[in-house]
């Protein structure tokens, strides 16, 4: 038998994927999603239950018509917003299961993603509450949740999606820098153990633009992220649905042969030949 690297393709083959994820549901959405629509960024935004509720930013159908309707996410930011790590797991499972109740009987879709409220989690400086606060999480229908300790340029997927860290927030100063370095990566020409798929994710709150005046910042960015052709632009939960479904593949013993029980068709590589999958599928490896 002939053990071969096996690599996750994104989409048509692609070996690289964007996405934004922005908090609170700010009246400064708005403006930005005027210009993320312009460039064809995909964006999850992280609401407030409370204010879904009482229509207290964005009206509901706003929503309805500009998130949803465009192809964007909405995902849980607590019900409360409160800080999960600051309040006994009594609280904390009230805070995002009323939060996920109040946006699936508003909009009538399942909500399953989700970015801690307040604050970030630290599970190196607080592993016990970090520990408390994923094992309640999986048990409310969490898939995923945006964790902010810290940006990198590593654009790899998680290890963990409860624990999801980001590439880096649109302040910070080398954001420019990250993005020449993620886009001039080649995965093809990579080390053979090391053409994993790469990832950019940038998040933030669009009233940070209003507060600093620089919108201009905010149209810089998504005009040298648009329009490549091997970068896939979506959401979080398309992200994680799709990571999920290529995870999912069965194989033969011998790897030779290859079985799609998902709804998605799946790209992937083996020792550089691009296959793809169709949903209920089974194919054999050249």
């Amino acid at each position: 038998m002939d053990i071969k690297y096996n690599y996750l393709r994104f989409p048509n083959g692609k070996t690289k994927a964007i996405t934004l994820s922005y908090d609170d549901g700010c009246k400064d959405d708005v403006r930005f999603l005027e210009t993320i629509n312009k460039y064809g960024l995909k964006c999850t935004f992280n609401l407030v239950g409370k204010d879904i509720k009482e229509e207290r930013t964005l009206s509901n159908d706003f929503i309805r018509e500009n998130i949803l309707a465009k192809g964007h996410e909405i995902a849980n930011h607590g019900y409360y917003h409160r800080a999960q790590n600051k309040i006994r797991s009594i609280e904390g499972i009230r805070d995002i299961i009323d939060c996920r109740i109040a946006l699936e009987n508003e909009f009538g879709i399942i909500i399953r993603g989700m970015a801690y409220p307040d604050c970030a989690m630290l599970p190196d400086k607080e592993p016990i509450a970090y520990e408390r606060i994923q094992g309640y999480l999986g048990e409310l229908g969490i898939a995923y949740a945006r964790n902010c300790t810290g940006d990198n340029d590593g654009f790899n997927l998680p290890d963990n999606w409860l624990n999801w860290l980001p590439s880096a927030h649109h302040n910070n100063p080398k954001i420019m820098e990250y993005i020449d370095k993620f886009l001039s990566l080649d995965v093809s020409s990579q080390y053979i153990s090391a053409r994993t798929p790469k990832l950019f994710y940038m998040w933030g709150h669009s009233f940070e633009f209003e507060c600093r005046g620089n919108w201009d910042h905010l149209e810089k960015i998504c005009k040298k992220l648009s329009g490549h052709d091997d970068i896939w632009y979506a959401t979080n939960i398309e992200i994680y649905d799709y990571v999920q479904a290529y995870n999912s593949l069965v194989y033969s013993a011998d790897g030779a042969t290859v079985y799609n029980p998902t709804l998605f068709t799946i790209w992937f590589d083996v020792d550089r030949r691009l296959y793809c999958i169709k949903p209920g599928e089974t194919i054999k490896l050249g």
